[in-house]
């Protein structure tokens, strides 16, 4: 059984880590410290039709999570996946350079998250457009920059509002992606299928 140690590890880092190790895995065991982590693996589970096992351990909890032969798993893949490819056409706008609304801190780290997660999905959005406070997320020092960057080395492409860079004097310090104009933006919204906004 693949051994996974996620103590420690933000959501849904937990989530991702175990659904990659069960691409080449039969069973994954994963260790986390919160209560949260244990119900999201859950969730992925019984999405996947797999067997979910927990049980606490001292101030943790081991996650056992198998292919085995539930009947939800005896659903062939093949079926589902045209299903999923030729329905999930979108793009994402990010509009500010914190996610809810509450504590700041909590907005970015979750933004964070946020952008680090559509890295890890099946089907990665067509663009991602950045615009109003969101435009730091593409500019140096951002801590996005690496997972945008991996996004737009799977032919993600990714824009910022030029007006909105002008506004926050950020325009000399993009450092990936394409400056564009509202009328542009406009026009990327209105012809996707699927817009999502953090």
């Amino acid at each position: 059984m693949y051994k996974i140690d996620a103590i420690g590890k933000a959501c849904p880092l937990p989530v991702i880590e175990t659904k990659k190790a069960l691409k080449e895995h039969e069973a994954v065991e994963t260790v986390v410290d919160n209560e949260i982590a244990t119900q999201n693996l859950k969730k992925m589970a019984d999405q996947l039709g797999y067997i979910y096992q927990m049980e606490p351990i001292d101030d943790n909890y081991r996650v056992k999570i198998s292919k085995g032969n539930g009947e939800a798993a005896d659903i062939p893949e093949p079926e589902e996946t045209p299903e999923i490819v030729t329905t999930e056409d979108y793009i994402v706008v990010v509009d500010t350079n914190v996610m809810g609304r509450g504590s700041d801190e909590l907005g970015k780290n979750l933004l964070k998250m946020f952008v680090y997660s559509l890295t890890e999905q099946d089907v990665l959005p067509k663009q991602i457009i950045f615009y109003n406070g969101g435009v730091s997320l593409v500019t140096e020092g951002s801590d996005s920059l690496e997972d945008l960057q991996a996004l737009a080395d799977q032919d993600v492409e990714i824009y910022a509002c030029g007006a909105c860079l002008n506004f926050f004097e950020l325009t000399e310090k993009v450092a990936i992606g394409e400056i564009t104009n509202m009328y542009r933006i406009v026009e990327m919204m209105r012809q996707a299928p699927k817009v999502v906004k953090p």
